[in-house]
Parts: C-alpha cells; structure tokens; sequence
C-alpha cells in the first residue's frame, strides 16, 4: 500500500486520555483499491469510534490488516462505515487542512507550524507484533486542531519522540509505503 496516513492526536496532558484521536488515510495504490478512510473518536462525537470513506472495501482491508494491529480500538466489523467525501488543500510550509464531508457532518482536521521533516524506514518484520513494514516522511506539526460542524475540539498537541527524533503526536505522513512479506498469513489474498 502507497500513499499517505497522517495522524492527529490531541490531549489535555500526556497522561490522560485523548481528547480526539485521527488516522487519515489517502492511498494512491494497494489490493484494494485507491480511496480515502479517517479513523475516529473524539469528545466531538460522544467519544465514539468512526469510519468514514469513499471506498468501503479499502476501509475494511486498513481496518483489518494495518489499522487495528496498531490501534486494537478500531477493529472489529460491527463498526459502520460513513460515507464521506474527501478533499485537502494547503502545504507542508504553512497549514495543511484534510476535509471530510458527510450529508450531516463537516469535519476539518487541520496540522500546522510545522517542525523539520524526517525519515522513517521500518522494514517488515522488524517488531515482532506488527508484520508490516512502513516508510515514510513525516512533517511534525507544532499546533493542530480538530472540528466537527464548526465545534472544535478541545486538547494540544503532545511531544512524542519517534525513533530517536524528537516529535509530536500530530504529524502528516506523507509518500507512505506499507510491506509485508509475501509469506506472511496477513498477505494471503
């Protein structure tokens, strides 16, 4: 799978819980097809996991084969997909601003004042609980933010270190590859 999964994490203190937690997915190639998925939950929508996309069967194959090896809180079929439309502007220079719309609902997820952009090269089979490999840039954001229905959410931005490179838990995560090794179970069809 090729494309893009930027995250968004937002939180009072870094021990507590998030307040809005977001993976963005823009896939420009994989056995399922391009497309766009937001994971969610956030104090927006009652703390309620969400699916959204314009491609239901790319957004079951992330769910069950990346999404909720790394976050257990999305998996499971009994969740709905919504669908939504899709749509970004801005730049990793200034803001950069992923918009979904639903027929009730105008989400905006917005990074911005970004920090240096770094690399991360993790192959397959490089942590024992999680058979992908990804590659990626990711552009740190020092400030973002989350709105629903022109209610934003509450929470900051939180540092996090990724590899040895000082972070934040709201990057944008940009020409991203995940791999997995063809003999892999997970790879089977």
């Amino acid at each position: 799978m090729t494309g893009e999964n930027s995250f968004l994490l937002l939180g009072e203190s870094e021990d507590s819980e998030p307040v809005a937690q977001n993976s963005h997915w823009r896939v420009l190639f994989s056995p399922a097809g391009t497309g766009h998925v937001l994971f969610t939950k956030s104090e927006l929508s009652d703390n309620e996991v969400r699916i959204y996309s314009d491609n239901f069967a790319l957004a079951r194959w992330l769910q069950e084969g990346i999404q909720a090896s790394m976050m257990p809180l999305y998996s499971g079929s009994e969740i709905p997909i919504i669908e939504a439309e899709f749509s970004q502007s801005g730049d990793t220079m200034t803001a950069w601003t992923e918009y979904i719309e639903t027929e009730s609902e105008a989400i905006s997820l917005t990074w911005y004042d970004f920090r240096e952009a770094f690399a991360v090269a993790n192959p397959p089979g490089e942590n024992p609980d999680q058979p992908h490999g990804v590659y990626s840039v990711l552009v740190p954001a020092r400030r973002a933010q989350m709105t629903i229905n022109e209610d934003t959410s509450r929470g900051k931005v939180l540092p996090r270190k990724i590899g040895e490179v000082k972070s934040s838990s709201c990057c944008l995560a940009l020409s991203e590859s995940w791999l997995i090794p063809r003999d892999h179970e997970w790879a089977e069809g």
